[in-house]
């Protein structure tokens, strides 16, 4: 069995690693760590893990095989400068501290979509998760972009639940303001743009293009639905073609030729994909759940494939779709 710690026990992708590990066949969870709720019941702040786990809030280090930091941003890199953990304990790190380069002293993060580098993945000790809304877009564009086909200004459009933006109330957080609401936020610079054009790059180093990226909060609490245009020398079919070839090999991102909604994928780990063509512009539609398959279920399919696991363990989850 893999031993597994948490980082950074409270929040809600905390909540959701917490019953994935929970319940995974080859994975022990050892111990949450969390300062402001040592000592008390996990299931204290997690409700909906009664009846699946005794375990307690600890603000103690146990040595394990595997730790997965699930703190704010700008906060992991702060606390393993302050908390050293063993070299023989490999690192996934679901904040966006180290998705960009920097390392841990003389220790490089491998940038963790399996759909982009699953090789890299399995062959690394620390694994830098990738962003919620990075999720989407670049299961989006990856297809193109490893055939350098993005060769004009790309739109994206994405709509994410309340749950995107973490467990503390604020403003734009709280029901009487999102319900039957919705706004615009960061709109053509949010924080996870960087990540999403260091993976084009990687597959077409001369990418220079814009991406216009308008972010929207909705009035639902998981998921995130994006729509993606750009111009292509493409016919519908022949897209389909490149993107069912790309995606051949990665069992949840799933290419649909049918029409997808947000609800399919939610409480799973999958990325659903849909095309359309419109004069010369390709549609590009994607689906995810934010805390899965955006955070926490990535995080997991993450250790899969560094342990030589198979890439589906314990991540075998059925949407809630009525």
């Amino acid at each position: 069995m893999i031993t597994a710690g948490i980082i950074g026990g409270t929040g809600y992708t905390a909540g959701e690693l917490i019953w994935l590990l929970l319940h995974h066949p080859a994975a022990e969870l050892k111990f949450v760590y969390s300062n402001s709720q040592s000592g008390k019941a996990v299931t204290s702040v997690h409700t909906d893990l009664k009846g699946d786990t005794d375990l307690k809030f600890s603000n103690e280090i146990q040595e394990v095989d595997v730790i997965f930091l699930c703190l704010p941003h700008g906060k992991a890199k702060e606390f393993l400068q302050e908390n050293p953990v063993s070299d023989k304990t490999r690192l996934i790190d679901l904040s966006n501290d180290y998705r960009l380069g920097l390392k841990l002293g003389d220790k490089s993060f491998t940038y963790g979509l399996p759909e982009l580098d699953k090789e890299a993945i399995m062959g690394s000790n620390y694994v830098a998760n990738p962003g919620c809304f990075a999720t989407g877009i670049q299961l989006a564009l990856l297809p193109l972009a490893r055939e350098r086909l993005l060769k004009d200004e790309v739109h994206v459009h994405a709509i994410t639940g309340s749950t995107g933006a973490g467990a503390g109330l604020s403003s734009t957080t709280h029901f009487s303001w999102r319900s039957n609401n919705l706004s615009v936020y960061k709109a053509f610079q949010h924080q996870h743009l960087d990540e999403i054009k260091q993976s084009i790059r990687k597959l077409d180093s001369g990418f220079k293009q814009e991406i216009n990226f308008i972010p929207l909060r909705g009035d639902f609490a998981r998921g995130i639905f994006a729509s993606i245009y750009t111009n292509a020398d493409l016919s519908l079919e022949q897209a389909y073609q490149l993107y069912e070839q790309y995606y051949r090999n990665a069992p949840f991102t799933v290419v649909s030729r049918e029409e997808i909604s947000l609800k399919e994928v939610v409480n799973t780990n999958r990325c659903f994909i849909q095309l359309q063509q419109h004069g010369k512009k390709l549609l590009i539609i994607t689906a995810i759940d934010n805390l899965l398959k955006g955070a926490s279920g990535q995080a997991v399919q993450n250790m899969n494939l560094m342990f030589g696991l198979e890439e589906t363990a314990g991540l075998k989850l059925k949407s809630t779709k009525f």
